[in-house]
């Protein structure tokens, strides 16, 4: 049988997981992010993501960047999975190539990558790179994995593409998991699910609901299959735990009406040419609603929040449609992540393993 594994967000930028005034205790510092990773390890969760920003968006004013603190984590951890997030145009695949091998070997063999071909403008320009258009920030970042596989795997690399030349280039040391580092990516769009289905081995995807996800997921797996290849699939879900499905929802209201309008409202605006811009009109966000971007992965909408039982019975229901791997974002981070992996991943793995022996999973 193969179980369902569990990742969070690093909050390792300011603000948290919710783009609201209600107060919550979530830090971005290393400090705390270093215990946040402890518990989360010791709580049973097997990988960590963590996010890239360069600039303020939705009120993220500071952020500790991604690989660096990964590298810090590695060492204050022993079995936690971190997954680096990048922006393919503010870094070259070759030197993060690098940097990852180099993670991987400070790991023992537990970095990752997710490759994300970025919606913020201000990001680039500010750093006096382009701005593509939508489709061609994925084939760039198709080509920047493809890079990545290459310098893992042969013993030089020579590439040829739209955005990237690499010349008889060696890297050494490989990382610890050669060409078997894996690579994470999300997006929507048709652009995305193409580059999922032939370079990506997870393909991430924002809060939806049941029916939307396994549209997603069957889109994504008949593209991959025609590639000769196999995707897994991750969801992003913000989790509320709480001992009554009242005091779940209690507390998401009050999120929602504590929300930082402005802040949404300029993440909305910065956001929204995510899914105009794509051919078919239906990337990140082209139908969120101002209460899903109070969570700007859409989080709310997955459904984690009840009782334990509740929310390992959602969990179990993507399960049952081809989820993989759950996301999850908290509120009170130290107490939340704690809780989660306390109560609900072990009943989460208690229901499939009656499932399996009643024959549903094989």
């Amino acid at each position: 049988m193969t179980t369902l594994q569990f990742a969070y967000w690093v909050p390792n930028v300011s603000g948290g997981l919710v783009v609201s005034k209600l107060p919550q205790r979530t830090d971005w510092s290393f400090e705390a992010n270093k215990r946040y990773a402890q518990i989360a390890e010791e709580s049973g969760y097997d990988y960590a993501l963590l996010q890239t920003r360069f600039f303020a968006s939705y009120g993220a004013e500071y952020q500790l960047e991604a690989i660096t603190l990964g590298s810090a984590l590695a060492s204050v951890t022993k079995k936690l999975k971190l997954i680096s997030a990048v922006h393919p145009g503010l870094w070259h695949p070759a030197v993060y190539a690098k940097m990852l091998a180099t993670l991987d070997h400070i790991s023992n063999g537990r970095a990752a990558v997710n490759i994300v071909s970025g919606w913020f403008k201000q990001e680039f320009i500010g750093y006096g790179e382009h701005w593509l258009d939508h489709d061609e920030r994925y084939r760039r970042s198709e080509e920047f994995a493809r890079v990545l596989r290459s310098l893992w795997t042969e013993e030089t690399t020579t590439f040829k593409g739209d955005f990237y030349r690499i010349n008889d280039a060696p890297l050494k040391p490989k990382p610890e998991q050669g060409g078997n580092l894996p690579i994470f990516q999300g997006g929507n769009s048709a652009a995305a699910k193409q580059m999922a289905a032939r370079v990506s081995d997870y393909y991430f995807m924002n809060g939806n609901t049941l029916e939307g996800f396994q549209k997603q997921i069957e889109e994504v797996r008949a593209l991959a299959e025609k590639e000769g290849r196999t995707v897994k699939f991750a969801v992003n879900g913000f989790a509320i735990v709480r001992d009554t499905e009242e005091e779940a929802v209690q507390l998401l209201r009050d999120i929602v009406s504590n929300a930082d309008t402005e802040a949404v409202e300029g993440f909305r605006n910065a956001v929204k040419e995510a899914g105009q811009a794509t051919k078919e009109k239906d990337g990140m966000w082209a139908n969120s609603t101002f209460e899903d971007l109070v969570q700007y992965n859409d989080g709310f909408k997955t459904g984690l929040i009840g009782t334990a039982e509740q929310v390992a019975d959602r969990i179990i229901e993507l399960k049952k449609i081809g989820v993989d791997l759950i996301l999850t974002g908290h509120f009170h981070y130290e107490e939340d992540l704690e809780r989660f992996g306390r109560e609900v991943i072990p009943l989460v793995k208690q229901k499939e393993k009656a499932l399996f022996d009643s024959g549903v999973f094989v």
